[in-house]
């Protein structure tokens, strides 16, 4: 099992409409990430600044976020999220958002 943390902030004027969103995700979006083998996926919203964890239980994270990323229902459901996000600091590539977190210590 692989932990994942990211961060993401959240533009101001969208963070109603991004808490909407969240209050009732698309059962497919979460089909599919079940599908590609993503568990235990939590965000959690400080401030202006959201913070994602995701437990992966697969053998081939790249290629699962891949199919995930080619899932037309998760394409239409990032459309509207998108907007709703900036990036964290700086670091990011052109359009790249979530930044990933570096785990510098766990408890098991």
């Amino acid at each position: 099992m692989e932990r994942h943390a990211m961060v993401v902030n959240v533009v101001p004027e969208l963070r109603e409409e991004y808490l909407r969103l969240h209050s009732a995700v698309w059962p497919q979006v979460e089909a599919t990430l079940s599908a590609c083998h993503v568990t235990n996926y939590s965000i959690y919203l400080l401030e202006g600044t959201l913070f994602a964890y995701y437990e992966y239980v697969g053998t081939d994270h790249e290629a699962d976020m891949a199919r995930i990323a080619e899932d037309p229902v998760t394409q239409d459901w990032w459309t509207r999220t998108d907007p709703c996000q900036t990036p964290f600091g700086v670091g990011t590539t052109p359009g790249q958002r979530w930044r990933d977190l570096r785990e510098i210590w766990h408890l098991a």
